[in-house]
């Protein structure tokens, strides 16, 4: 009696920086979509010196990754999604990529565009991000999560509008950029609750509201936008992947860790929580 081949698992490409404690970047891009049944592909654009405490130092990558993500060309076909993040490239290897990406038109796409690992060195500027958006966001079918502060930055707001901004302002320069759906989160706003908004030329239609939970967490955004990623390969619609995805992050806040007992809490993986997807 023949057995059933297994099906082949969706792929992730996954691009952005490497942190080498596993708390956010790529390995927690790799993690994340791993438990979610995915098969996660990494080409980094960012080399970082990073542990749990801080980030010391960002530089790009010693291996062109326009080259790397070109060798990978064969294998991204059928259903597979990509997910970027930091990203050290100077101007003309941004627009190198972003061709690349054109032509490979990935069916699902999520852009997380981050100024700075959360503690220690920065690395871009709101400039540096709407720069990024001209050469990346006119291909169209990007989803871009930001937090606002990275929100606030691109829009050109003082640092004190983070809380304070209305949303019109804070997603409106994304949709005119090329968006196709603007995720902003919420941790960053005011008050004891949490809301994330999912924003389209159509409107805002707002994730339910969480009560804000105590302290911090590595990884926030790469779990979120990563899960997104996941969710959708795994044939969720875009607003139920995200409520889900950020109800799955609030589940495992209490369960974070410090390895060695030192530096932020990271998120530890899923079969050590022995969750199910």
């Amino acid at each position: 009696m023949d057995v059933p081949r297994p099906s082949a698992p969706p792929l992730a490409l996954c691009l952005g920086g490497m942190d080498p404690s596993g708390g956010a970047g790529l390995l927690r891009d790799a993690l994340t979509l791993a438990e979610l049944g995915c098969q996660p592909m990494a080409v980094s654009l960012a080399e970082t010196l990073q542990n749990g405490v801080a980030c010391l130092r960002i530089e790009g990558p010693a291996m062109d990754p326009v080259q790397r993500v070109e060798a990978l060309a064969l294998h991204l076909m059928g259903r597979w999604g990509l997910k970027l993040g930091l990203c050290a490239l100077g101007a003309a290897d941004f627009r190198r990529l972003c061709a690349t990406l054109r032509h490979l038109a990935p069916p699902f796409r999520i852009w997380d565009p981050i100024l700075a690992p959360s503690a220690g060195v920065g690395l871009h500027d709101g400039g540096d991000l709407r720069r990024m958006a001209a050469d990346l966001l006119p291909m169209g079918g990007w989803v871009v999560s930001p937090n606002r502060g990275e929100a606030a930055a691109f829009a050109g707001l003082p640092p004190e509008a983070i809380r304070s901004a209305p949303v019109e302002a804070l997603a409106t320069p994304w949709l005119e950029a090329g968006a196709a759906a603007v995720w902003l989160k919420g941790g960053h706003a005011a008050g004891d609750q949490v809301q994330d908004l999912w924003i389209t030329r159509e409107g805002s239609r707002p994730l339910e509201p969480a009560p804000r939970l105590p302290g911090e967490r590595r990884g926030t955004g790469c779990l979120l936008s990563a899960t997104w990623l996941g969710l959708r390969l795994q044939g969720r619609d875009e607003l139920p992947a995200a409520a889900e995805a950020a109800r799955r992050l609030r589940n495992r806040w209490d369960l974070a860790f410090t390895p060695g007992g030192a530096g932020r809490a990271m998120f530890a993986p899923l079969p050590a929580l022995q969750e199910t997807p």
